[in-house]
Formats: C-alpha cells, structure tokens, sequence
C-alpha cells in the first residue's frame, strides 16, 4: 500500500426532510448572503427550492438565484455567476441539483476568492488555493462532487472539458435527503449507477499501489451495494433504502476512501471527457457504460489476478485458477450485461459516434492531456483508437 492523504472535510446532513436545517447551520457557518444555485424547473416544480429558500428566509439569511444550469456544465455559466456575487456581495454559495450544478457551483466560489477566470485553473492543470464556501442539496446520486476535491467544466467555445482537483473544491457542507432522487428518471437513475462504479473501479484498476487489502473490501463492497441498489431502484424509484443506498454511496465512491494507498489516474474519465465534450447531449455516464468495458479490455493482459479478482468478488464469477484470463474477461462481460440490463449503452454507435469521429476523438484527447493518457500503459492515439473499436 502507498502513503496516502486523505482529506474528508465536508459535513454531511444525510436523511429524510433535513431541508429545514439548512438555514441554521449555514448561519452557524458564518453565512449572510447566499447565491442559490440550480439547474432546470424540476428543483422549482418538486417543491424542493421553496423549501431550500424557506429555511435560509427562517433563519435570517438573504439569498439570490440563479438558475440554468445544464448538464456538463458550461464555463459561461460560471463566469455569469462570478460577476452576480461579485455584483451582489455573495459570502456563500448553494447549490441545488447534481453534479453539473456542484461542479458550476465550484467554479464559481473559486472565480470569486481568488479573482480568475476559473478556465485558467482548467486549461493549465492548475488548482485554487481559495474558494468562496459552498454548499449542495444533492438531487441526484451520481458523480460524488458534494464531498469530492473535483470539478469539471466545459468550455463551449473551444468544445473541451476539462478537470480541475483541489482540496478546496471540497464543499463545507452536503444535505444529502435521498427522497429528492424519487423523481429522477430510469435513464439518469442508469447513468449515476454507473458513474458511482466508475469512481471506484478507477481507483481499484490501477497500476500503482500493491497490498491493499482494506481498500479492497471498501471498493469491492461499495460496487456491490451500489450493482444490488441500483436494480432497485430502476425497478422502484421510490424504493427509500434503495436510493439512500445510491446516495451515500456515491459521495463514498468519490471522496477518495475506495482508493486508499493506491494511485488514482483516471483513463477512463479522460477519455470520456472528449466524447460528451465532441457531442454535449452525450451524458457522462453513458459514455463511461460504453469505454470502460472496452478499455478494460484492452489492459486487462497487463494485471489479469486483479481483474480476474474483481470478477470473482464482484461480479460473482467462479475462479478458474487454471485460466485467470477466462474469470477476468467473464467479469467484464458480466459487468457490460449488467449496464445494459439497467438500460445502460454499451457501444459507441449509440451515443451517435462514427468511425470517422474516432481520429478527430483521439487527437483531442492526446491534446488535452498533452500526450498519451495514463493507464497500464500509456495510451496514445493507436492505442485510444483500438479502444474504440472494442466498444463498437
């Protein structure tokens, strides 16, 4: 096992009708103003801002909106919010919504504190070193940003999406009420699912990081509770324990604890950026159901026993210690029936990428990590391109 940090900062309020606790303990946070930030009408029409707003209206705090934000969410979007708190002397930030709307809030808290345009932390792999406080009501279960150190923007202009980690990215504190998931559809419930195992599994398929046994049971568990929950919820959408499962679970997957003494690269995750950065209806868990598969078919050669330990632990498949190959490979076709049993694409052609994208798809890519993306081994375009055809 490898010398780790790990920083686990966000308080997180987790439970049934805890909305009207948020007024409270952002005054207790030091709160005055507050930017209330949130995606499309469903936070409105649910009922869920009035109440939001209701708490903060109880306890003394003024607050402004701003609504609008869309799925892998845009830096114009960011910079629209820096200049309103800028304008409105906003001291904290709220977001209401899922990852797109955490990850806008990020960027705007960063912008604020420290005075840049956040793309300039994006484009050059650069971090903040302060941020404007924020906080998030969790709607969906999907992509850990209520307690993750990440955030990713995309740029519209430029057609790129890009990360930016830093420890102050971690929100102060996360209302996690898994009732606020009952609505989410099959198609978004599918993608969160999804997104949550790709957290873990991005950590877990690594090539650095040796004995790490209680990390181990922490992923494998997780994977488990998050494929078993998940059935469920596709099946029952207001199945409560079901959805509680899914929404700790995906703060859990992302907060960094399933990756404990192993090196996280996250190939996958770079190579999906350029999918739903080329094509922005494309949702991210989509395009991780389609590339993970085949990546992993891809470097399974390179570390067959943990593969071939995923797909016995995991994935329920028997070991055959005379051909570990066969359990490994088993596990991820196990693993691809699972994603298109909860309504999960699993080739290329049905998020509308071509053939003839997958030039264009791999340069990118090469661009934007500025050489071959870290895996195994490194992946340039030849090899990003092979990937490809696995996941036709």
């Amino acid at each position: 096992m490898l010398n780790f940090t790990i920083h686990t900062t966000t308080e997180v309020v987790f439970g049934r009708g805890i909305e009207e606790q948020i007024g409270p303990k952002l005054k207790e946070i030091g709160a005055h103003r507050v930017l209330v930030h949130f995606g499309g009408a469903s936070a409105r029409s649910s009922g869920l801002l009035d109440r939001v707003e209701q708490s903060l209206f109880h306890a003394g705090l003024s607050f402004i909106e701003l609504g609008g934000v869309e799925p892998n969410p845009k830096v114009s979007m960011v910079r629209k919010g820096i200049a309103l708190c800028q304008r409105e002397g906003i001291d904290f930030i709220l977001a209401v919504g899922g990852g797109s709307v955490i990850d806008s809030a990020k960027g705007i808290g960063m912008g604020v504190a420290t005075g840049r345009d956040p793309w300039e932390f994006a484009s050059t792999g650069t971090a903040p070193d302060q941020t404007l406080p924020v906080g998030t009501v969790l709607t969906l279960a999907a992509s850990g940003s209520e307690t993750s150190n990440s955030c990713v923007l995309t740029n519209e202009e430029t057609k790129e999406k890009r990360g930016i980690t830093s420890q102050t990215n971690r929100p102060r504190i996360s209302f996690l009420d898994p009732e606020n998931t009952f609505t989410v559809s099959k198609f978004q419930t599918g993608c969160g699912i999804v997104d949550i195992m790709m957290h873990t599994l991005e950590r877990y398929l690594t090539p650095e990081g040796g004995e790490s046994d209680i990390t181990d049971r922490i992923a494998e568990g997780l994977l488990i509770a998050t494929r078993d929950a998940g059935r469920r919820a596709i099946a029952n959408p207001n199945d409560y324990e079901a959805r509680a499962t899914l929404m700790w679970a995906g703060s859990v997957s992302h907060n960094d604890y399933t990756g404990c003494g192993r090196k996280r690269l996250f190939p996958v995750h770079k190579l999906e950026h350029e999918l739903s950065a080329f094509r922005d209806e494309i949702a991210h868990g989509a395009g991780l159901s389609v590339l993970f598969p085949a990546w992993a078919m891809y470097e399974m050669k390179n570390d067959i026993p943990r593969f071939a330990q995923l797909a016995n632990r995991v994935f329920g498949v028997e070991m055959d210690f005379a051909c570990p190959e066969r359990t490994a490979r088993e596990g991820l076709l196990t693993m691809k029936r699972f994603f298109e049993e909860i309504g999960m694409p699993v080739h290329l052609s049905q998020l509308g990428i071509k053939p003839a994208d997958y030039d264009t798809l791999a340069e990118n890519t090469m661009r934007t990590v500025k050489g071959p993306v870290k895996s195994y081994t490194p992946l340039d375009k030849d090899a990003i391109l092979a990937i490809y055809r696995l996941a036709e």
